[in-house]
Order: structure tokens, then C-alpha cells, then sequence
């Protein structure tokens, strides 16, 4: 009963200190594979790196502890960081404290869906997700989180549009404005690192060689380099007028926003009393701020883009004073420090005593030292309600992501893995996390694969790496200042190239075409509609369950006669002659409401094309089960071939159908004698019944009496 609630303890029944030296050896491995990635898949979900430290810390320890895997390796991973970043998106300004407490309440949900999927043993409910879609999905995603990287290699700042692939285009035209080659040659030099030493030796932490050289360079070349100036230091009055326009729109804004929130309120009271004309009246303010607050976003948007286009000389007058030129309008006699300088812009007002001038390229900067202040998630009902459905679907693909990769690694150690227990342990991770400052995580491909080769035995690795992290978090995150942006950039990059599987695409084509269709239409839409990814989920799910639908509405009927090697076969596939006195009829799969009405139809086909049908045989072989409806069908179909006189017989009916027919009195109805234990005793049974007066001289079905009557 303990092990039941904690499968932990099941971890020492045969525990050794040898053990034990293989699990800590292989937990530290993978933390320092862990604690870089999960910085960087942290500014993946808009979030500040360090949240990736504290999605680190809680989740790989809680989801080894209570989960059944014991090599899987949990913590921040790139699609679920994708996914957050889409869910959180339409709801706060990336990296603002409204977003990061959402991501918080998004683990929340995560978690708390996830466990009451496992305490109520509804792991199968992941099969919704169908691997073609999770494929197509993947390959999109793969592709989403690794251009979405691109702006901090060119090492320039753009708005995110409506769509993906608008923001990249955004991307590509200030990267031709101006690219800061120092920034990305520093993440190319980390990205051949990694691919280096990865193909020179896998069991070397590349990702942590990366991280550490190119900090270490960043560091002594100052690769940072900026400044704190006044407005007065930049020598054009048209820079300092876009300014003063951008600070003004986004102060505009505020007041308007709190007028609002106010008219919200009362348009719900309004709405509670029914006054009907007050209720027209606040829509029509409503309506026109909104129009005010849009446009002045959009002129703040269109301020933010010139200011970021600026590109500046910089001239020192003393050590302490700087002027800013925009590039080429100083004078010829002016000698300049030989940087390109730009502003620093982002979606709050401009300091105008204390703007940020760069020359240098992006560093993770300030990590607050210590661990994350544990408090209760702050939930608001709207917001609940806005991330359900974002909630649900990262919930199931997080856990099939981190099934996968358990199943995976359980065919090599020959574990037994319990799906819902990989759920509970799952969810207490995503919940529990969410105390710690955690936004949703989930099993890692690539650290758990470190995780295993490097010998882990039990879950317990996963307890070392958390520990790890909380040393790093205590005394080490200084050492972190100096780590490029970039190279973040570099990492993700690094880790979704083992996503893209073409291959995935080639596999469902061979299997079903249709499976092969809905991969490719759901990686299509995918990168269409991103950064809302769920609608890629939900056409892709939407799909397979139209497919499935269709397919158990309108099952395979088909007539079967004699092939060459006296087998019975499709005669419509095969092209082989039939029986014009008796039809053998296969029905494949459950006969219910929705499909019932199918085989009726095709019954009454084949009466109305063959006028000499004496009997029809349905093989049941394939009917594993039938409802009310497919009962009541049957009943009907009987009652139409005997008015017909046309009689009806059946074979190879199972005990789950055969206890249905019992209990309804179909099987009276129908006749004992008229239920056969195989398709080729009912030949044989009704062939002279249903040959009399005959004028065939060649009948396919005829072979099969010959070796009956031969056996006899």
C-alpha cells in the first residue's frame, strides 16, 4: 500500500552505495545539460531565464519521485515552452509580471489536469492525440521555435505580428537594415560546439562547453557594451521627437485602460439589473475607446519601429560624456569611437534622463540569487477560463512527449511503466512546481537519453539534478551574467533539430493515405496559424476524428467468394466470379446507430442487382460488438430478405454479439439451425437449399462442398 502512494520507496528494496555512486554520477551529468537548456527554453516561453532555473529546481525531482519512469528526465522542454509562450501570449506583454504569474496558474492547470487524469486512470484519453497529428505538429513546432530564434542571432528587436511567419518576415528585413555580426558569430561558435563535440564524443556535455567558452569570451571582450545617457545626448531633434510621441501614446493609453476596466464593471451591473439603455449606452463608450486605445497602439507601434531602425555614431567629448549622431550626419572633423550604437526600446516609456544606448550584444544579465519565494498561485476566474483550453492541450501533449520517451527507454531496461501513475507523477510535478515560481514542463528526449547512458539506475538521479540546480541558484548565477543571448538562441536551435522527422511523414503516407494526409495538413496549418498553435492541434484532431468517424459510419461490406487457393476473398477486389444463389456478406466492425443503417442499404443492393438470390450468409467474424440499434437493423433486415423469401443465415457470430441477439430474442427469431460456427460449414449447410433448380453449371462455392463432403 505505501509503494501504491509512493513508488519511490520501491526504489530501495535493493538498493547499493554502488547504486547509489551511478545515480548521483548520472544526476549531475544531466544537470549541466539542464541547467542551460533550461534558461534558454525559458526566453522560448517570454519568460525571464532564470524561470527556467525554477521550472528545474521542483519538476524533475516531484515527477521521479511519484512517477513510474525511472530514468525519465523532467524539467522545461521546447515544445511545451512554445506552447506556453502561445497560450500566454493574446493575454500580457511577453516577460511583464502579469505573464509571468499566468505561466505560474498555466503550470497549475497543467499539473491539476494531468493528476485527475491519472487518479481516475483516463491515461488512454492521449490517444485523442493521434501520431500523425502529433507528428505533423512536431515537425511545425520544430520549425516555429527554431525561427522564432532568429531575431536574437541577428541580434535585433522586432514586435511579433499576428502571425509566425510575419514576424519572421519582420526579422529578415531589420536583419538586412542591420545584423550585429558579433552577436552572431558568437552563436554560430557556440552552435559548432555543440555539433562538434556531439559528433566527436555524445558523452560530452557539449551544450555546458558551449555555454561555459562563449560566457567566458563574452566576459573578457566586454561583449556587452552599453550606456545610460539623457535625451539630450542624441544630436537630432527628429530621434528626440519620436521619443517624446512613443513616451506620449503609451501614457495616453493608461488612463484609457483604466476607464475600461471601469465600464467592464459596469456593463456587468448594468446587465444584472436589465437597463437595457445603459447597456447600449456604456457598449458605445466601450466601443469608441477601444478605437482610441488601437489607434494609439498602433502609433506607439509605428514610434517603436523608427525608433529601433535608428542606427548612431557615437563621439566622446570626456570620459563621462557622450553624443549620439544618427549614422552619417556628424560632421566629417568629428572623429568617432567606430561602434554602431542603437536604442533600447521596449513596450514601456522611455527614461528620457536614463536611456539605454547598445553597441554590444545581449547578455542574460541579473539573476536574482537564491530560490524562488514558494507562495499559492494568484487565480482569477477569467484567466482560468481563458487558459483551460490552452491547458488541456499542453497537458495531453506533455504527457504523450514524456510517455513516449519513458516507453522508449523502457524497451531497453525492461521496466514496467504504468501510464496513469507517469500521469499523477506528472501532474504533482507541473502542480507542486507551480509553488516554486514554475511555468509547465515535461519529459526531456535529450537529457533523459543523457540520463540513461550515463547509468542511471533509479529515479533517484532525478533528486541529485534538483539538487544541482539549487546550488547553482545559490551560488552560482552570478557566474551567468556574461551568457549571450545568442548562444541561448544557439542552444534551442541545437535541441529542435532532432524534432524535424521527415521520415514521420513517409511512414503515416505508407500506412493509410489518409494518415499521411492529416500529418501533412496539421504540420501545414501548424505554421499557418502560429503563434496559435492550438488551432493546428484542434484541425488536426479534428481530422482523425472525422476520419475515424466516417470509416466506423461506412465500414467495408463486401461479398466474398472462392479464390484460386480456395480461400475466401473480396470478389470485388480480387475479380473473382460469384454465386449467383447464395451471397456471403462480411461485415468488418461494431454495428451500431451511426453504421447500421450502411449495412441495410448494401444488403438492399445486392437483392435489387441479383434477382436470383435464394440466401444470404452474413459473415459476423468482424462485428466485436453491437448496440440496440445494430440489434434492431438486424431484426429489420431479417424480416425484409424472408418477406423477400430470401433467406438469412449467420456465422462466426462472437459471444459479446451472441449474448445480445439472446437477450433481445433475435436468436429465436432467427432460427438455432441458422448459425453456423464457421463460413464454410454455412456453404455447405444451405448450398443445396439454395442450388435447387439451378441452372449454373460452374459455382465458385461449389469447391468448398466437394472437400467437405471429401473430409467426410
Amino acid at each position: 500500500m505505501l509503494v501504491r502512494f509512493f513508488p519511490f520507496l520501491a526504489w530501495f528494496k535493493s538498493y547499493t552505495v554502488q547504486t547509489l555512486r551511478n545515480d548521483g554520477l548520472a544526476g549531475l551529468t544531466v544537470a549541466l545539460v539542464l541547467i542551460p537548456q533550461s534558461m534558454a527554453y525559458a526566453q522560448l516561453a517570454g519568460l525571464p531565464p532564470y524561470y527556467g532555473l525554477y521550472a528545474a529546481f521542483l519538476p524533475p525531482m516531484l515527477a521521479a519521485l511519484f512517477g513510474s519512469s525511472r530514468q525519465l528526465a523532467t524539467g522545461p522542454v521546447a515544445v511545451v515552452s512554445l506552447m506556453t509562450a502561445a497560450s500566454l501570449e493574446p493575454l500580457a506583454t511577453k516577460g511583464s509580471p502579469g505573464y509571468i504569474s499566468y505561466a505560474i496558474v498555466l503550470a497549475l492547470m497543467v499539473g491539476g489536469f494531468q493528476f485527475l487524469l491519472g487518479i481516475l486512470r483516463l491515461g488512454l484519453v492521449v490517444n485523442f492525440l493521434s501520431h500523425p497529428v502529433v507528428n505533423g505538429f512536431t515537425n511545425a513546432a520544430a520549425i516555429i521555435i527554431a525561427t522564432s530564434q532568429l531575431s536574437k542571432m541577428f541580434g535585433v528587436s522586432v514586435d511579433e505580428a499576428t502571425h509566425h511567419y510575419e514576424t519572421i518576415i519582420r526579422v529578415l528585413k531589420a536583419s538586412y537594415h542591420y545584423t550585429h555580426w558579433p552577436t552572431f558569430f558568437m552563436g554560430a561558435f557556440a552552435f559548432t560546439i555543440m555539433y562538434g563535440l556531439k559528433r566527436l564524443n555524445p558523452k560530452i556535455p557539449n551544450v555546458l562547453v558551449a555555454v561555459v567558452v562563449t560566457t567566458v569570451i563574452s566576459w573578457a571582450t566586454g561583449f556587452e557594451h552599453n550606456m545610460s545617457v539623457e535625451i539630450h545626448a542624441i544630436q537630432d531633434v527628429q530621434v528626440q521627437d519620436n521619443i517624446q510621441r512613443f513616451n506620449n501614446a503609451l501614457a495616453d493609453i493608461e488612463p484609457l485602460s483604466k476607464k475600461r476596466t471601469e465600464l467592464t464593471k459596469l456593463l456587468e451591473q448594468e446587465k444584472s439589473h436589465h437597463n437595457l439603455i445603459n447597456i447600449e449606452e456604456t457598449l458605445s463608450d466601450l466601443k469608441i475607446i477601444n478605437i482610441q486605445i488601437n489607434l494609439l497602439k498602433k502609433e506607439a507601434g509605428l514610434q517603436k519601429e523608427t525608433l529601433r531602425s535608428y542606427l548612431f555614431d557615437g563621439v566622446k567629448k570626456s570620459d563621462t560624456i557622450y553624443q549620439f549622431f544618427p549614422k552619417g550626419q556628424q560632421s566629417n572633423n568629428v572623429e568617432t569611437d567606430g561602434r554602431t550604437w542603437r536604442l533600447r526600446v521596449g513596450n514601456n516609456p522611455l527614461k528620457i534622463n536614463s536611456l539605454t544606448m547598445m553597441s554590444g550584444g545581449q547578455v542574460v544579465g541579473t539573476i536574482p540569487k537564491g530560490l524562488p519565494q514558494f507562495s499559492m498561485p494568484e487565480l482569477q476566474l477569467n484567466i482560468v477560463l481563458n487558459l483551460l483550453p490552452f491547458a488541456a492541450i499542453i497537458s495531453l501533449l506533455g504527457f504523450m512527449e514524456a510517455i513516449s520517451i519513458a516507453k522508449a527507454m523502457a524497451a531497453i531496461t525492461g521496466q514496467r511503466l504504468d501510464p496513469n501513475q507517469e500521469l499523477i507523477g506528472q501532474g504533482i510535478a507541473n502542480m507542486l512546481g507551480a509553488f516554486g515560481q514554475s511555468y509547465p514542463s515535461s519529459g526531456s528526449f535529450s537529457r533523459s537519453a543523457v540520463n540513461l547512458q550515463s547509468g542511471a539506475v533509479t529515479g533517484l538521479s532525478s533528486v541529485f539534478t534538483s539538487f544541482a540546480v539549487v546550488i547553482t541558484l545559490l551560488c552560482l548565477t552570478p557566474l551567468l551574467y556574461h551568457l549571450p543571448q545568442s548562444v541561448l538562441a544557439a542552444v534551442i536551435m541545437m535541441a529542435v533539430i532532432g524534432l524535424i522527422n521527415i521520415s514521420g511523414f513517409v511512414h503515416a503516407w505508407r500506412a493509410q493515405r489518409h494518415d499521411g494526409i492529416i500529418s501533412i495538413i496539421s504540420f501545414v496549418c501548424t505554421l499557418i496559424f502560429a503563434p496559435h498553435l492550438d488551432k493546428g492541434i484542434m484541425v488536426g484532431v479534428v481530422l482523425s476524428l472525422g476520419v475515424f468517424l466516417y470509416k466506423n459510419m461506412r465500414p467495408k461490406v463486401a461479398s466474398l467468394s472462392r479464390h484460386d487457393d480456395e480461400t475466401l476473398k473480396d470478389a470485388l477486389t480480387h475479380n473473382l466470379m460469384e454465386c449467383k444463389y447464395i451471397d456471403l456478406i462480411s461485415f468488418e466492425g461494431t454495428l451500431f446507430f451511426a453504421n447500421a443503417s450502411y449495412l441495410e442499404d448494401k444488403i438492399n443492393e445486392r437483392i435489387q442487382n441479383n434477382k436470383t438470390l435464394n440466401h444470404i450468409i452474413i459473415a459476423a467474424n468482424g462485428i466485436n460488438d453491437m448496440d440496440a440499434s445494430g440489434e434492431e437493423t438486424l431484426s429489420l433486415i431479417v424480416d425484409r430478405l424472408r418477406s423477400a423469401r430470401i433467406d438469412v443465415s449467420f456465422c462466426g457470430i462472437n459471444e459479446t454479439v451472441m449474448t445480445v441477439l439472446k437477450r433481445t430474442h433475435l436468436y429465436e427469431k432467427i432460427g438455432q439451425d441458422h448459425f453456423y460456427p464457421s463460413m464454410e460449414t454455412a456453404i455447405y449447410s444451405v448450398y443445396e437449399t439454395a442450388h435447387r433448380d439451378s441452372k449454373e453449371k460452374d459455382c465458385p462455392l461449389a469447391v468448398v462442398c466437394r472437400l467437405i463432403r471429401q473430409e467426410k
